[in-house]
């Protein structure tokens, strides 16, 4: 959720009028070959002994397993208020960041294939339990907590999430369990022109429910199993109405960066970054920056930084940046990190795939897509649309993708193509039964409805 925007002196430049931010979002068009997966993951971080939530500070803190991963791995620090608030590697772009509650999130590098963004994946994932091994502190991979109270957790020390936290309160009943007790995978990718962009954003949203059954993992609340397959998904729900949601404008005719502009000027502003301290300017409009009537910094212009941070607050099921970010994944397992990329680089990378994946979804409409989406979170799998069960949906989609790897005939170990990684979605959607369904069968038999059981079994 909280990816660094870089100064250059492309968002060091005033933004004076709405063309320059069209063009901000056309300068992400790329030529095929350079297009790129980037694989971002959350987890929680708990105390071993006590599976508590981990302080920011202290002995055993999450101020220590940065310093740490920063001493022994190479990783160079990123400071806020005079405090260690992240890691980044200045040669390949990734990044290291922590979300409001302490949850512990990869953002990527820019990588050409599936092999290569699992092994980041499996480095980041040695890396952090080498410190945190030593620091008491493991990890754990879910859609949402499975046993603490929101009073419970820390807040880590960015501004940011302060102003967040407070103007989320007043906009939906659960933005603060978002903030506090989430966590995802996403998936970024590129496209080529403006209809790339447009194929590439329609067949994501319409099939983001797709993929949120197949991730689904995150059934407990408090302890208990809360109804939900997903309730992460859920929580976007009644989050913020003003920033969340299926979009569904970019299936109306004539849709493209200037529409999508439009939309995210419309969205409420959180804040402005100046010098490094956020400046308050929640619910005020990006349109009266431009103007110069920024009740918050009157007579201020924005920079394309500004803008660039604007479109970082903005939360639909699939966001449009300079790539296209898939945001409809529990975080889950490390087969399932994995899994996810190569579902939608299989879906969107390959033109025939992509075509075939549009044919299965144009025909339907834009309640039919909302109803599912709404249904999913609960029914995962068992949902239908237009008259056919998700799960055989699913099955249709995974072999899209499969045909899409394939085709890409990128090969590594044992000579196979990066189809491997959806193996395990085969798995689900065969079964029918996704981690949810998994956890929720341990904890009524095998677990005697203890959810701690859940930190020793499904820990990194």
């Amino acid at each position: 959720m909280s990816v660094a925007v870089p100064d250059t002196a492309e968002t060091r430049a005033t933004v004076e009028d709405k063309e320059q931010l069209v063009r901000y979002l056309e300068s992400g068009c790329k030529p095929k070959a350079g297009w790129r997966i980037g694989t971002e993951h959350e987890k929680f971080a708990f105390l071993t002994d006590t599976l508590e939530p981990v302080p920011y500070f202290g002995e055993r803190s999450i101020k220590a397993l940065l310093d740490g991963m920063a001493e022994r791995f190479g990783w160079q620090p990123a400071v806020e208020g005079g405090h260690i608030i992240g890691l980044s590697d200045p040669a390949t772009g990734a990044n290291v960041s922590l979300e409001p509650g302490g949850q512990f999130e990869l953002s990527g590098a820019p990588l050409e294939n599936i092999f290569q963004t699992c092994q980041e994946v499996h480095e980041h994932l040695m890396q952090v339990r080498e410190v945190g091994d030593e620091l008491g502190i493991g990890f754990l991979g879910l859609g949402f907590n499975p046993m603490w109270k929101l009073d419970e957790i820390p807040v880590m020390p960015k501004g940011r999430y302060k102003i967040m936290r407070e103007y989320m309160a007043k906009k939906g009943k659960l933005g603060r369990d978002m903030m506090f007790r989430s966590c995802t995978v996403q998936v970024n990718q590129d496209f080529g022109s403006e209809a790339d962009m447009v194929q590439k954003m329609r067949v994501s949203l319409a099939l983001q429910p797709v993929a949120t059954a197949l991730f689904a993992a995150s059934p407990f609340t408090e302890g208990k199993p809360n109804g939900f397959r997903s309730f992460r998904s859920q929580i976007w729900t009644d989050t913020d109405p003003d920033r969340t949601g299926m979009l569904p404008f970019v299936f109306d005719d004539g849709f493209g960066f200037e529409q999508y502009v439009d939309y995210a000027l419309d969205v409420p502003m959180y804040f402005v970054n100046r010098n490094g301290q956020y400046i308050d300017a929640t619910g005020q409009s990006f349109r009266d920056f431009i103007a110069g009537k920024l009740p918050a910094l009157p007579g201020e212009k924005p920079t394309m930084k500004d803008w660039a941070d604007h479109m970082t607050t903005i939360f639909p099921e699939v966001r449009l940046k300079k790539f296209i970010e898939q945001r409809g994944a529990d975080a889950g397992a490390w087969r399932r990190l994995c899994a996810l990329p190569a579902f939608w680089a299989g879906l969107l990378y390959e033109q025939s795939a992509l075509d075939a994946a549009w044919d299965l979804c144009k025909d339907w409409t834009a309640e039919q897509r909302q109803a599912l989406r709404d249904a999913v979170p609960v029914e995962g799998l068992e949902a239908t649309i237009a008259g056919r069960k998700l799960q055989d949906v699913a099955i249709d989609v995974l072999a899209i993708a499969r045909g899409g790897l394939d085709a890409r005939d990128i090969r590594g170990p044992g000579d196979k193509t990066e189809a491997k990684f959806i193996d395990v979605l085969d798995e689900i959607a065969q079964s029918g039964n996704s981690a949810a369904d998994e956890l929720l069968n341990l904890y009524n038999t095998q677990w005697d409805h203890n959810i701690e059981r859940v930190y020793r079994d499904f820990a990194f």
